[in-house]
């Protein structure tokens, strides 16, 4: 076969380096470039065929069957343009499920994180992959392994929280979901593309894409950690710079991030996808390089491979530029290379279509009643106990129970951002990103109204209602869900307060539906989402991480009325709130579970599901204290003790409102029996743990055991401890289970003044408990020697058994 390419018993790579070398200038550059799906018929737009293209638009199809005519459509148009009949990549996001009608919904990243679940992470990835794949899609943009550092920031909720370790591990099992699910009819797959690479909520002020002011060392350690574990144990096929400058640079054009650490110190070899916009905005917005071309080339030669959404920094002065010489043609060689690589690993040049008839039915419902199956357990694993005196589970003999908050009632609220829902709703936000324009202008102008005392859309409209009948017609609010559940029970619902805002003018109606209940639930929170519709989301942050005023007050009045109340919230951050802490008797953390939240909130507030989720993120009191995490640097935050200065702030404690790691249960665990088979080892042994647990209650229930470990004495200033292993335990009423745990010390290593990862001989203490704050048991080893490392040869995360 003359055309080797076509050959599809070589590998991938052998397939691609065959086709490069027919290329144009033209067709490589095109290669290397996106297009939104609305741009197929401008002129000029394909005329060389095209990368990638941008399925955002299918999240507004009605059917699944128009996405698959779309898709078809627009391939067929795509490959007769392309000389060499490339087929080109579709892309959809994947966080929380397709953006495709039918496709089913999971609950928000940090609710999964909180759930510490490998093996089901795993099983969502594969759904994900295939449902994307039945409609031709062969690129996921997920997993989110950005580490959360400000819970301002409002794309906190998409993270699997603030620890780097499980953020690695849930998205390396994330990503074999996505990557190893092959189609068994023709080989086709899926590449992963995490994202977003890396420091990208260590962003100044909390604020979306600004300025990252950390050290090369924190860069690499921290945030790039989640990379390098998803690289080695998923093997991970594609990354996503973030918006975001650091050092001078921006994470689109650093070389030094893109080239030296990912692809030769962490060994990544895939494809490097641009966030929309994010080489443009270089020249645009960060000041960067004097022209579009010139932005286009810092970064291919940095180690970016495709720009998207769009063809607009790799323009025809970029073209014109490798044509003439003046830009090295080794660079757009080695990310065009990589582009065909991925297209021939998918498959796409032998099955370019989506699915149609039987077939396509076949593939993307599967067995839709096990999807389901799977999103409910997420959901019931994400749910976090933070307080309860006894009031839950609720009381068989309830009377009647007063609902509070439109997130009571409306089943939108339970998706969060990145869900196919608040895509979908995102048209119909007034205000995106309009320049030039203030918010409250925009929505004003549009007819919409404001939720009182903020700049946030009300999205209480009936288009925004009918998307979710359309997308999903049998999701029940939690009004509904308790009245199925309790039909001996009065329960009932009152409006009370908005998501947002200081408007209080609804507390009268609420406290007199209050009368003679024997429970008040409190849905509390704002809206996880997309664009002015949203308190929080992308690009929509926040100064204020505490519970709205309309939401205190009325919890303050009504606890007038000597009723026991539960609170449970719905948000991408945490709750935070003085008067809840106070004056609740329960709070359930419901992060945004999706379309199974109903029934999974139902079922933990009376006690079918013993809550087992642990809190991913250091809650803090208060934004003043930010930034807080449990694993600061020793010396920080309530860790500096007496040593310089008072223990706390004239107003405020030092320390968090809710630690990493916790979590209540309806029953009790112990730990005891604590031992350990050596008290030193050489940097390449291993210290074997093992110690007892036991459900010392009256209910079968789940605790994530947590082991962490600490630098004792170091070199460098080291965290005050790493979550460095852990597991889901589920036990009966008085079960007993022994646990085994194995401890490398090179989970310990860190990068030394010569930035070489050294696992450092001292003493390293082992602390093991119910979470960060709640530690049980503790021993200690020490490494006799110094040694080195390479980044991607060290072990992530203890076995534990």
């Amino acid at each position: 076969m003359s055309e080797k390419y076509l050959d599809s018993s070589l590998t991938p790579e052998e397939r691609a380096e065959d086709l490069l070398g027919r290329l144009s200038v033209e067709e490589k550059v095109y290669q290397v470039s996106g297009i939104w799906a609305q741009q197929v018929d401008e002129p000029g737009q394909i005329d060389y065929g095209i990368g990638q293209v941008s399925t955002l638009e299918m999240r507004q199809k009605k059917t699944m069957r128009e996405c698959v005519d779309w898709q078809i459509e627009i391939q067929k148009n795509v490959m007769e343009k392309s000389p060499h009949h490339i087929p080109a990549t579709f892309h959809m996001e994947g966080l929380c499920g397709a953006f495709i009608q039918d496709a089913m919904s999971f609950p928000s990243g940090i609710g999964r994180g909180s759930s510490f679940d490998v093996e089901l992470e795993e099983k969502i990835g594969k759904i994900v992959s295939r449902q994307e794949q039945a409609v031709g899609i062969t690129q996921v943009l997920a997993p989110v392994l950005d580490v959360t550092q400000d819970p301002r920031m409002g794309r906190e909720g998409e993270t699997y929280g603030e620890d780097p370790t499980l953020n690695g591990i849930m998205g390396a099992s994330y990503t074999r979901g996505i990557q190893d699910h092959v189609d068994a009819d023709n080989g086709r797959r899926c590449d992963a593309c995490a994202k977003h690479f890396m420091g990208f909520h260590k962003s100044t002020g909390g604020i979306h894409g600004a300025d990252v002011s950390v050290s090369d060392r924190e860069m690499i350690e921290k945030f790039g950690k989640p990379f390098q574990i998803a690289i080695k144990d998923g093997n991970l096929r594609g990354v996503m710079p973030c918006y975001c400058t650091s050092g001078g640079s921006a994470s689109s054009s650093n070389k030094k991030m893109l080239t030296q650490v990912l692809r030769e110190e962490m060994g990544f070899d895939g494809e490097v996808l641009a966030d929309y916009g994010a080489i443009g905005n270089q020249h645009r917005f960060q000041g960067l390089y004097e022209t579009m071309d010139q932005a286009g080339y810092a970064s291919i030669r940095a180690g970016m491979d495709v720009e998207l959404p769009m063809r607009e920094a790799y323009n025809d002065d970029f073209i014109a530029k490798f044509k003439s010489g003046e830009y090295d043609m080794q660079y757009l060689d080695r990310a065009v290379k990589q582009a065909l690589t991925a297209k021939f690993r998918q498959g796409l040049f032998e099955h370019p279509f989506a699915y149609t008839g039987q077939e396509l039915e076949k593939k993307f419902y599967g067995n839709t009643e096990e999807d389901k199956k799977i999103s409910l357990q997420s959901a019931r694993e994400s749910m976090v106990l933070l307080k309860n005196d006894g009031t839950l589970p609720v009381k068989n003999h309830t009377k009647k129970i007063v609902l509070v908050g439109p997130q009571a009632k409306n089943a939108r609220f339970f998706f969060g951002g990145y869900t196919h829902l608040s895509m979908a709703e995102a048209p119909f936000a007034a205000y995106n990103a309009m320049a030039g324009v203030d918010i409250e202008t925009a929505i004003t102008n549009a007819g919409y109204q404001l939720i009182p005392g903020t700049n946030i859309q009300s999205d209480d409209i009936e288009e925004m209602d009918n998307l979710l009948r359309l997308q999903k017609p049998d999701c029940r609010s939690l009004l509904e869900e308790m009245q199925e559940m309790m039909p001996e029970t009065e329960v009932v619902w009152t409006y009370g307060y908005p998501i947002a805002g200081d408007d209080c003018s609804h507390h009268a109606e609420a406290l007199k539906a209050m009368e003679g209940a024997d429970l008040v639930i409190f849905m509390l929170g704002g809206k996880h989402g997309s664009c002015s519709v949203s308190s929080m989301g992308e690009g929509v942050d926040g100064t204020n991480i505490n519970l709205p005023i309309c939401q205190d007050v009325l919890i303050q009045k009504a606890a007038e009325l000597k009723i026991p109340m539960v609170g449970v919230h719905m948000n991408g951050r945490p709750i935070s709130s003085d008067i809840a802490d106070k004056y609740l008797n329960a709070i359930i953390e419901a992060w945004n579970p999706s379309e199974m939240g109903a029934q999974a909130i139902a079922e933990t507030l009376l006690g079918i599901n013993n809550p087992s989720g642990k809190m991913p993120v250091t809650t803090a009191i208060h934004a003043g204290q930010l930034p807080l995490q449990y694993n600061l640097y020793n010396g920080s935050a309530w860790s500096q003790g007496d040593s310089i200065g008072f223990k706390n702030y004239v107003d405020c404690s030092h320390r968090p409102r809710y630690a990493f790691g916790r979590g209540l249960s309806y029953t009790t665990f112990e730990y005891s029996n604590l031992s350990c088979n050596k008290e030193e080892v050489a940097p390449d042994e291993t210290v074997q743990l093992s110690f007892t647990l036991t459900n010392t209650g009256n209910l079968a229930g789940t605790e994530i055991v947590q082991i962490y470990g600490k630098d004792v004495y170091a070199s460098l200033a080291r965290p005050m401890q790493e979550l460095i292993g852990f597991a889901r335990v589920t036990l009966q009423p008085q079960e007993t289970k022994k646990i085994q745990v194995e401890v490398s010390p090179s989970q310990m290593a860190f990068l030394d003044e010569d930035m070489q990862w050294k696992i450092e001989k001292g003493e390293i203490r082992l602390r093991i408990g119910s979470s960060s704050e709640d530690i049980r048991l503790e021993s200690s080893f020490s490494v006799t020697e110094d040694a080195f490392i390479k980044s991607r040869d060290r072990v992530f995360v203890a076995r534990v058994e």
